[in-house]
């Protein structure tokens, strides 16, 4: 069984950071392209950053600069550092891991960032 669980989210003034976390079980991690997306009521969910099992990295546009993902493939976790937020960063954010075309989800963690 697939589980992917996210944990990092809360409340921060704009200018704040917050550390995502999202630790893997029931896949063989390395191998996996790992993400982290976002969704906001009533829009669709959106790529804000993933890593390829080579290291391999792209950032959505609005958050170049500001956000890293990074994965540490011994403790099955890939982390999303974000600095300098912005109230425009407000959404749940969700852990995929995809591979093939095959794509698992967390629940998904919330971040809210006051003005």
């Amino acid at each position: 069984q697939v589980q992917l669980v996210e944990s990092g989210g809360g409340l921060v003034q704009a200018g704040g950071s917050l550390r995502l976390s999202c630790v893997a079980s029931g896949i063989t991690f390395s191998l996996y392209t790992m993400g982290w997306y976002r969704q906001v009521p009533g829009k669709q969910r959106e790529l804000v950053a993933a890593i390829q099992n080579g290291d391999s990295i792209n950032y959505a546009d609005s958050v170049k600069g500001r956000f890293t993902i990074s994965r540490d493939n011994a403790q099955n976790t890939v982390y999303l550092q974000m600095n300098s937020l912005k109230p425009e960063d407000t959404a749940v954010y969700f852990c995929n891991a995809r591979r093939y075309g095959v794509g698992f989800w967390g629940q998904g963690t919330q971040v809210t960032v006051s003005s």
